[in-house]
C-alpha cells in the first residue's frame, strides 16, 4: 500500500454508550442449549459455545451469560459424579445405564440447536447484512440498534478483507489477544483444579478416607464448583473480570499453602491423617474449588471468547481450546508422578503458578467489563503496556499482513 489505502480498518469509534438492548427469549434459548451441550460434551464444544454466547449477549450482561457454558460444565461434572455413585452398585449393568443416560440430554441439545438463530456478527460477515440487522433487532428486543449495527458492519468489512485469519493473528494488531489466548487456558489448568477433580478419590483415599467417602468427596467438590459459578455469574458484570481473577487467585494461593502445611506437618510416611485434619483438608480444598469456580474456571473461557476482533475470533478461540486440551493432557499424565515425587509439595507447586498468573492479570489484563465485543481493539490501544506493542496505524499493520 505504497500510496495509502481506503481498505477497511475495523472499528475506529467508541459507541458503547449508545448500545440498546435487553435479555430476550433468543438469548435465553441460546444459554439453555449451551447448558445442555456443555453438560454432555464439556470442553469438546469449547470453540463454538463461548463465542456464540459472547456475540449473542448484550454488552452489559455478556460476562454472566457467557459463563453459562462453565455452569453447564460444572453441573455436568456434578451430575456425572452423582450418576456414577448411584449406578456403581448396580451389578452387572450399572455402567451401561450410566453411559446410556447421556443420550437424553444429547437429544435435547440436537433439537434445541435447530431452533437457534445465527449471530448477527456471523450473518453480516458472510454478507447477509439485512438479515443480520433483523436478527440483531430481534435478540436485542428493540429497533434502536444503529450503534451496535455500525460496529458489527465495520468489523465485518475489515474481517472480509482478511484472507488468512491464522496468519493475521500473528500480526502486532492481534498480539495482546494472542498472548491471552495462550496464557489464559494455560493458567487455568496450572491452578491445579483438574488434578483435584480428576484425582479427588486418589487424594482423599491417600488421606485415609474409604472408597465411598472418596466418591462423596468428589461429588462435594463438584457441587461447590457449580455453586461458585453461580456467584461468578451474579457478580462478573458488576465487579468486573479483574476483581474476580485477582481475589480468586489470592484465595487459591492461601488454600494451596494451608493444605501443603497440614500435609507436610501432619502426614508422614505410611501414616494417615486424623479424622479432624482430614475434614479440615477437605474444607480447605472446597474453599480452593470455590475460589476457582468464581474466577479462573469461567473467566478462562469468557475472556478469550470476547477479546478477539471478528476477523480472527474463530482462529483465536481454536488456539485457546487447543492450549487448554494440551495442558489438560500434560497435567493429567504427570500429576500422579508429581504427587509421588513432591508429596505435599505438589500444592506449593500449583501455588507458585497461581502467584504468577495473579501478577500477570494485575499487570497485563485490561478490564473488559462493559466493552462491546467489536470495540475490544480500542481497549487494547488504551492499555499502558499493549499500546506500545500494537501498531499506531492500523493500515500499516494490515499492509504488513497482506505482504506475508
Amino acid at each position: 500500500m505504497a500510496g495509502g489505502s481506503f481498505a477497511p480498518a475495523g472499528v475506529a469509534k467508541e459507541r458503547a454508550e449508545q448500545y440498546k438492548g435487553r435479555v430476550t427469549p433468543y438469548v435465553v434459548i441460546a444459554c439453555l442449549v449451551a447448558a445442555i451441550g456443555g453438560s454432555i460434551f464439556g470442553y469438546d464444544i469449547g470453540i463454538s459455545v463461548p463465542l456464540y454466547l459472547s456475540e449473542m449477549a448484550p454488552t452489559h450482561l455478556r460476562g454472566g451469560l457467557n459463563m453459562m457454558f462453565q455452569l453447564a460444565t460444572t453441573l455436568g461434572i456434578f451430575t456425572a459424579n452423582m450418576i456414577n455413585y448411584g449406578t456403581q452398585k448396580i451389578d452387572p449393568w450399572g455402567w451401561r445405564l450410566s453411559l446410556g443416560l447421556a443420550a437424553f440430554p444429547a437429544f435435547l441439545m440436537t433439537v434445541g440447536g435447530l431452533l437457534l438463530p445465527e449471530t448477527p456478527n456471523s450473518l453480516m460477515e458472510r454478507g447477509a447484512k439485512e438479515k443480520g440487522r433483523k436478527t440483531l433487532e430481534k435478540i436485542r428486543g428493540t429497533n434502536d440498534v444503529n450503534a451496535e449495527y455500525e460496529d458489527i458492519q465495520e468489523a465485518s468489512e475489515f474481517a472480509n478483507s482478511i484472507k488468512h485469519p491464522f496468519r493475521n493473528i500473528f500480526q502486532k494488531r492481534n498480539r495482546p489477544q494472542l498472548v491471552m489466548a495462550f496464557f489464559m487456558p494455560t493458567f487455568q489448568i496450572l491452578t491445579g483444579i483438574n488434578s483435584i477433580l480428576f484425582y479427588a478419590p486418589v487424594l482423599f483415599q491417600s488421606m485415609g478416607f474409604g472408597g465411598d467417602a472418596a466418591l462423596y468427596s468428589s461429588a462435594l467438590t463438584g457441587a461447590v464448583l457449580a455453586f461458585s459459578t453461580l456467584i461468578s455469574i451474579a457478580t462478573v458484570d458488576r465487579l468486573g473480570r479483574r476483581v474476580l481473577l485477582i481475589s480468586g487467585g489470592i484465595q487459591m494461593i492461601t488454600c494451596q499453602v494451608v493444605v501443603a502445611i497440614i500435609l507436610g506437618v501432619k502426614f508422614g510416611n505410611n501414616e494417615e491423617l486424623s479424622k479432624g485434619f482430614s475434614i479440615l483438608v477437605v474444607i480447605v480444598i472446597c474453599l480452593f474449588v470455590l475460589a476457582f469456580g468464581w474466577s479462573w474456571g469461567p473467566l478462562g473461557w469468557t475472556i478469550p471468547s470476547e477479546i478477539f476482533p471478528l476477523e480472527t475470533r474463530s482462529a483465536g478461540q481454536s488456539i485457546t481450546v487447543a492450549v487448554n486440551l494440551l495442558f489438560t493432557f500434560v497435567i493429567a499424565q504427570s500429576f500422579l508422578s508429581l504427587l509421588c515425587a513432591l508429596k505435599y509439595g505438589i500444592f506449593l507447586f500449583f501455588a507458585g503458578w497461581i502467584i504468577v498468573m495473579t501478577v500477570f492479570v494485575y499487570v497485563f489484563l485490561p478490564e473488559t467489563k462493559g466493552v462491546p465485543i467489536e470495540e475490544m481493539i480500542l481497549m487494547w490501544r488504551k492499555h499502558w503496556f499493549w499500546k506500545n506493542v500494537m501498531p499506531s496505524n492500523v493500515d500499516d499493520d494490515q499492509s504488513n499482513g497482506n505482504a506475508i
